[in-house]
């Protein structure tokens, strides 16, 4: 009778702790999407601002007796903040050893294959039980230099509702000016 656990050999899956890997690419696992938190304080200070130039573009709108207005998102929508896609990846290391890394956001199709010799740049994440994520792929094989993108909070909350806030806030420090100036 053969015994089996001699027989099988499975190597372990480590995380690397070295900034910069270089190896071959094994599997990119499937992906999943993970929530970016926005932080209540900005997203308060934000929202303030911008309902300041809101009321200066209602009465504005008012006077004008012109209509509109885009549609909001809701507070708690708000809060809720982006999703981007998070891919486990798998690379063997030129020790020999299995690594396992996150990569977030999104790459073309074609840039990645198995067997690809690639070169990761990692930054550790603020959670110390998920693999580090990578900021940077040499894909060495192609000769190709790939930056995953993801969203952030900013892209979230989006350009108007920044740019009636940069309104509201230029407007609130004007009227504070004036009135310590006179």
């Amino acid at each position: 009778m053969v015994n089996m656990d001699t027989e099988l050999h499975t190597r372990r899956v480590v995380r690397p702790t070295e900034r910069i890997v270089t190896g071959r690419l094994v599997r990119l696992m499937d992906g999943y999407a993970r929530e970016i938190r926005v932080g209540q304080p900005v997203l308060v200070g934000v929202l303030t601002a911008a309902g300041v130039a809101g009321l200066l573009t209602r009465l504005v709108r008012a006077l004008l007796r012109n209509g509109g207005g885009g549609a909001r998102r809701s507070f708690k929508e708000l809060k809720k903040g982006p999703e981007f896609l998070v891919t486990p990846v798998r690379v063997r290391d030129t020790t020999d050893r299995l690594v396992e890394v996150e990569l977030h956001g999104h790459l073309p199709q074609s840039a990645l294959h198995p067997g690809d010799h690639v070169q990761l740049t990692l930054r550790p994440q603020r959670d110390a039980d998920l693999p580090p994520r990578i900021e940077r792929i040499v894909n060495l094989t192609t000769g190709q230099l790939l930056t995953p993108r993801t969203a952030t909070v900013w892209s979230h909350l989006g350009p108007p509702l920044l740019l009636r806030a940069l309104l509201g806030a230029l407007l609130v420090l004007a009227v504070a000016a004036c009135s310590v100036l006179t």
